[in-house]
């Protein structure tokens, strides 16, 4: 019985992470990308970098908070527009490679040692080199706070600020999506990503919509990287090529071209994994199945329920199987 109150607990904990709602805002940008556009942009975690970095960096240099997520959201916007202009007329899969090339590419640069006194190089930067302005924002009390059986410090490093900041940045950000696809240029990005030409046939430009929505995107998988920074640590690493597949996992799992899809989509990913992992290392035998290949065991099971999902409802949980009817 007190296996499961703890798991209980931990899917809890997990569920409210920043980091489930760095995923889930990240995921939002992706959906904008794929889900109502029809951008195959394999390199999400590429806009998580330069957004949590620009923020991160400026802040160390003196900048302001404001003015620091400005600068990241201006930094976000302009790799989507350097990266849009010469690729959003490709084909699919040609942008799919295209776009995890360069979000490798930053990747890569970013752990680069002749510049790690920027970056911090592999090991990344320490949050409490850059929360000081953070922390001085908090409302709340000193002190510590339990909730629904959880217990942090009111104001910290793994803390209450952090999460009520996370999961109010997850409500925004899904009320602009809703409020962005039910205006007439969200339906044209939904006609673009149907029927190209026949967009163009109407007078609109497809390239100029396309670039606005992989922009918008972008700013919002930069939101992602902010929020993923703020608990730990940011290093290159955290954003690589898994983390832009689990965030394809996430999308294809709640629903592509949905509101709450991203949201339900990460929330699911995390607590199964947690679930899976828990409950092999408690009840499986240390000789037949360590920590770590628990761990592993949970990655293949989740890789084959996916699989199961694409097959059976390839629209996600929250999906409507219409909408996928995207043009080549």
């Amino acid at each position: 019985m007190e296996f499961w109150t703890g798991l209980l607990q931990a899917m809890l904990q997990t569920a409210l992470s920043p980091v489930t709602a760095a995923f889930v805002i990240a995921a939002i940008g992706l959906n904008i990308h794929f889900g109502f556009t029809g951008l195959m942009n394999i390199g999400q975690a590429g806009f998580m970098l330069v957004g949590g970095y620009g923020f991160v960096i400026s802040v160390m240099n003196g900048v302001g908070l404001f003015p620091a997520i400005l600068i990241s959201m201006a930094a976000s916007a302009l790799f989507a527009l350097l990266l849009g202009i010469p690729t959003v007329k490709l084909r699919g899969d040609y942008l799919a490679i295209v776009t995890i090339g360069a979000a490798e590419i930053l990747r890569m640069t970013a752990r680069l040692a002749n510049i790690s006194h920027i970056t911090g190089g592999p090991s990344g930067i320490q949050s409490t080199r850059f929360r000081e302005q953070f922390n001085a924002l908090s409302p709340l009390p000193e002190g510590r706070t339990s909730f629904l059986g959880l217990n942090y410090f009111n104001t910290g490093v793994d803390d209450w600020w952090s999460r009520i900041v996370a999961w109010a940045l997850v409500a925004l950000f899904l009320l602009i999506t809703w409020l962005l696809i039910r205006s007439p240029w969200g339906r044209v990005l939904k006609g673009i990503r149907e029927d190209e030409d026949a967009v163009r046939s109407l007078g609109k430009s497809p390239f100029s919509y396309k670039l606005q929505a992989l922009m918008i995107g972008g700013v919002m998988g930069g939101f992602g990287g902010i929020v993923m920074s703020l608990p730990a640590t940011i290093n290159p690493d955290g954003m690589s090529r898994a983390t832009t597949f689990n965030l394809w996992m996430i999308l294809l799992l709640g629903g592509a071209a949905t509101i709450l899809g991203p949201l339900l989509g990460a929330i699911l990913f995390f607590v199964v994994r947690l679930v899976i992992t828990s409950v092999a290392s408690e009840f499986v035998p240390a000789s037949v199945l360590n920590a770590q290949q628990a761990e592993i065991l949970a990655w293949i099971l989740i890789g084959f329920m996916l699989m199961l999902l694409v097959i059976f409802r390839p629209q996600g949980i929250l999906g409507n199987k219409k909408e996928l009817a995207f043009n080549d």
